[in-house]
């Protein structure tokens, strides 16, 4: 069970310290929005790069961006040490889910909610996560979408199918009182943005999150 605070909820002008307030958790996920795929504009290459640089945890790249083929493997040399691109963005998903192993991280690929997994579940052959977004990519602070529990579900049965090491990760409105439900249906790697950044303690937050994710594993 493993917690990836997004620092989509930090403090922009202060994000290596903010970086240090989530020592304890697993990843620190970093969103990447570049104004087409999806409303919204956040950071790109040259701050992955001044992160990785000091960072106390790994970074986990969520690239909302057109074009992921192009860019994906740049932001596993930039030092992301997992690339998640949009299946819906990507033209060439094998090619790209290789390019990023090859650069040296972990591959990853991530659902709009209203993506069915099924066209996509030969993937699963050339990652090591699968994304599953529980609220619309773009904005932090949405509400959660219970009604995603059921694509979990079923990305966690084709992983056993398939066999192998393969994370299933939830992003989106994920807290205390949704953790729970994601874990049952299968997620082991949980985003979470204001629950963490919002809390008085982002420490303590990724703690309680995690005993909950654990209480409730699969």
């Amino acid at each position: 069970m493993q917690i990836s605070p997004s620092i989509l909820a930090a403090d922009f002008a202060n994000l290596q310290s903010e970086l240090e307030a989530i020592a304890t958790a697993d990843w620190a996920h970093v969103d990447v929005m570049d104004y087409h795929f999806v409303p919204n504009l956040t950071l790109g290459l040259p701050v992955v790069e001044a992160l990785a640089a000091v960072t106390p945890v790994p970074l986990d790249c969520h690239l909302m961006i057109e074009d992921p083929d192009r860019w994906a493997a740049s932001y596993a040399e930039a030092g992301a040490r997992s690339v998640t691109f949009h299946v819906e963005a990507a033209t060439d998903p094998v090619g790209t889910a290789r390019a990023i192993r090859a650069a040296g991280a972990r591959a990853a690929v991530a659902l709009k909610p209203g993506t069915e997994f099924a066209p996509y579940e030969h993937l699963l052959a050339e990652v090591d996560m699968v994304l599953v977004m529980t609220v619309e990519p773009g904005f932090g602070g949405q509400s959660f979408m219970a009604d995603q529990m059921a694509k979990v579900a079923q990305v966690r049965e084709a992983v056993r199918r398939h066999g192998g090491e393969i994370w299933v990760q939830v992003d989106g409105g994920v807290a205390a009182d949704t953790i729970e439900q994601c874990a049952q249906a299968g997620a082991d790697v949980f985003v979470a943005g204001s629950a963490v950044y919002g809390a008085e303690s982002a420490a303590d937050a990724v703690g309680h999150l995690r005993d909950l994710a654990r209480r409730h594993a699969h």
